[in-house]
């Protein structure tokens, strides 16, 4: 295998940072973050969560607002005034309830003195009927039932953003573990060839090439470790706290056969009779009908009541006697310049605008659940390649490496089987790190919750590679995990 085999190696997801399960000297254990513990930090402070989260509540609290046609309300004035008006002059002191005999002396009423008056008063409206805030007040709680429903499919999609994440952080680990076991593996090859040039079996050429391809290895790690910082760093704005990142986490991912259990639960389960957005159009369409049945009502009379006590007084407010007064009010606007037609037309145009979103939202759930059941299954059977394919270069790089030591095969030929063995490996991890993935994306297409993937924290993980001991010539014992075979 040439050098480009091992530029190869990067093609497995590199998204998060090594790390180990103690601080550096100094600081202590840092905890360990779970799978569970970076789902329950993102529910409540992941930044798509919080928005939507505040959206859903701004929504809910506007279906209060057609509320104002539907309750009584109450209100207090107060005023003052002075008038030489000769109505308003009388009428004010019929008002204050002074009026004498002098009063209605036709020059007193023809040119009056200034009449000084501070008024209060007590208003109770009730509507009675009015068709428009009714129907309003339903659509309005209609849409604060579909923001809700976003607001919940938005976590759903943030807890497999966070899968994908968490365990891109925990793959890097490995990755990272497992590229340092193949730099001391090229090392000793690099002594392997030394020693064989000083004894006279080979030449020089064989101790350079193998000193070139550590190099390359070396600069993969360093790699690793600049895409793992990265990733960490992302994995942390992720859950809402970008500062924070005094945590650990596991040392690689689970292994195999507790994923397969998971894929496979998620490839046979069924969907749920709603997903989160398919509920959240449905909202909208049952929304927007009702906003349309509420244009339509604005056509419709409108009947209010009403009841009031008044206060008049010449010192100060609510001051004197008062009165009361009580009625009802009916009106109706059958024409007011055209502005019903066009909350007639714009609310039917919104209506059909939210039918075509439920059968594109039902259209897209179908779709993706047919989809992630490919993906799953593929994922499924290239996890299965990826563990033959590591078995098989484990082999060949044991025989290799004994062909070498007896002067039978190269050095590139065993360089490229040490190369092939290390490439093998960060397959099988990232063919697992697939199989996350993937099981998270069926369970979201299905409507299930992907936070399920928390019991994968109880799972054990999976062995990483060992360096290879000098019983084997310098090369890669065959120290594959019961996963792996």
């Amino acid at each position: 295998m040439s050098a480009g085999a091992l530029v190869a190696l990067g093609a497995v997801p590199l998204m998060a940072q090594r790390t180990s399960t103690t601080a550096s000297a100094g600081t202590g254990p840092q905890a360990t973050l779970r799978l569970g513990d970076a789902l329950d930090r993102a529910d409540g402070s992941a930044y798509g969560n919080r928005a939507q989260g505040a959206l859903a509540a701004a929504q809910r609290a506007q279906s209060l607002t057609p509320l104002r046609g539907v309750l009584p309300s109450v209100r207090f004035d107060a005023g003052f005034m002075r008038t030489t008006d000769p109505i308003g002059a009388f009428g004010t002191t019929l008002r204050q309830r002074t009026i004498t005999q002098q009063d209605f002396d036709p020059r007193s009423l023809n040119y009056p003195a200034v009449a000084q008056n501070y008024t209060g008063a007590m208003v109770l409206e009730q509507p009675l009927f009015n068709g428009d805030a009714l129907m309003g007040r339903r659509a309005a709680s209609l849409a604060g039932d579909a923001a809700q429903a976003n607001a919940d499919w938005a976590t759903t999609g943030t807890r497999v953003e966070v899968i994908r994440a968490y365990y891109g952080a925990v793959l890097a680990t490995e990755k990272v573990a497992t590229l340092v076991i193949a730099v001391r593996a090229a090392s000793e090859h690099v002594r392997q060839a030394e020693s064989m040039v000083k004894n006279g079996l080979v030449t020089p050429s064989d101790a350079l090439l193998a000193s070139v391809k550590a190099g390359e290895v070396e600069t993969l790690l360093l790699e690793a470790e600049g895409d793992a910082s990265n990733a960490r760093l992302g994995l942390a704005t992720l859950l809402g706290a970008p500062g924070d990142t005094l945590w650990a986490l596991p040392s690689g991912l689970p292994e195999a056969d507790a994923l397969r259990a998971l894929a496979q639960m998620a490839l046979e389960a069924s969907s749920r009779d709603t997903r989160a957005d398919v509920g959240a159009a449905r909202a909208g369409a049952d929304a927007a009908s009702a906003d349309a049945l509420r244009a339509r009502s604005l056509y419709l009379p409108r009947l209010n009541g009403f009841a009031r006590y008044d206060w008049n007084s010449a010192l100060r407010p609510f001051g004197g006697d008062n009165n009361w007064t009580v009625g009802v009010m009916a009106s109706w606007s059958p024409f007011a310049g055209a502005s019903e037609v066009a909350e007639v037309r714009m609310s039917s145009s919104r209506r059909a605008a939210a039918d075509a979103m439920l059968d594109g939202a039902e259209a897209r759930a179908q779709l993706e659940a047919q989809q992630t059941a490919t993906t799953l299954k593929v994922a499924l059977a290239r996890l299965g390649i990826a563990e033959r394919s590591v078995r098989q270069s484990i082999d060949a790089h044991r025989i290799v490496g004994r062909r070498y030591a007896g002067g039978l095969a190269p050095v590139v030929e065993l360089l490229d089987a040490a190369a092939l063995e290390t490439q093998s490996r960060l397959a099988h991890a990232g063919a697992r790190y697939t199989l996350l993935t993937a099981t998270a994306e069926r369970r979201k297409a299905l409507g299930l919750d992907p936070g399920a993937l928390r019991s994968l924290d109880a799972s054990p993980v999976a062995g990483l590679a060992v360096p290879a001991g000098p019983d084997s010539a310098g090369v890669g014992r065959d120290d594959t995990t019961d996963t792996e075979r």
